[in-house]
């Protein structure tokens, strides 16, 4: 899979944040907010994908953070991160300037995606998409969501420190395509397998309704003489 990488060093080196690194795949789809720490115990570099808050809790009661997107594999992990600390690396030895690799060819990456419908009360969300890149990389959190008229779909996003005009805060993707066509693609395998996921689940509803019914109606008879008579 072809990606190009952008490191910059961060500006305040007061806590173990050494510097943050974004990702593009082809040149369709951008991965911001990858963040390289400092293990101050080992003295050693690490990446760490960026983030967000679950509502799950761990076994002494703390927030569970899980990664937005993630390398599947443990060899694209390694040839990712390697490469991630390559470039902070020659950042540094430019006294911090910005690194960008060379410019991947131009093209759209391979892409599969599943999803769950889901639904919550007084919420306009329907499902949830997962967002699969070539069996390598996992996007998750990708929401699909009913507007006034058509379903749309949310990528990953964060709360900045800024507001608008109406004093509301503005969020901003983690992660999103780059190309407008790569987006309209993107988008619409979403509401279609969102579409499949959800024909199949209502399917499956009224075949357990159905088994329910008949279940239900069997009862209501008893035998006498091995013949089935109404039960009254």
């Amino acid at each position: 899979m072809k990606y190009s990488i952008n490191v910059t060093e961060a500006k305040n080196q007061e806590g173990n944040v050494r510097g943050f690194a974004s990702l593009v795949f082809g040149d369709s789809f951008k991965i911001t907010n990858i963040a390289i720490l400092e293990n101050k115990e080992k003295d050693t570099l690490f990446v760490s994908m960026p983030r967000y808050k679950s509502a799950e809790r761990d076994e002494n009661g703390g927030v569970v953070y899980k990664d937005v997107c993630n390398p599947i594999t443990s060899e694209f992990r390694k040839e990712l991160y390697d490469n991630i600390l390559e470039a902070f690396g020659q950042v540094r030895a430019t006294e911090g300037q910005e690194f960008k690799t060379e410019k991947s060819v131009r093209e759209m990456p391979e892409f599969s995606v599943t999803v769950t419908p889901y639904e919550r009360e007084g919420s306009n969300i329907r499902g949830l998409a997962r967002i699969y890149f070539d069996d390598s990389f996992i996007v998750n959190n990708v929401s699909i969501l009913q507007g006034k008229e058509n379903l749309f779909v949310a990528m990953p996003s964060y709360k900045t420190k800024q507001t608008d005009e109406q004093g509301k805060a503005v969020y901003q993707d983690v992660c999103y395509p780059v190309t407008k066509e790569f987006r309209e693609k993107l988008y619409a395998e979403i509401v279609n397998q969102y579409e499949i996921a959800k024909a199949k689940k209502e399917e499956q509803a009224l075949g357990s309704a159905q088994t329910q019914a008949q279940s239900q109606a069997k009862d209501q008879f008893m035998k006498v003489d091995g013949k089935e008579l109404p039960f009254r």
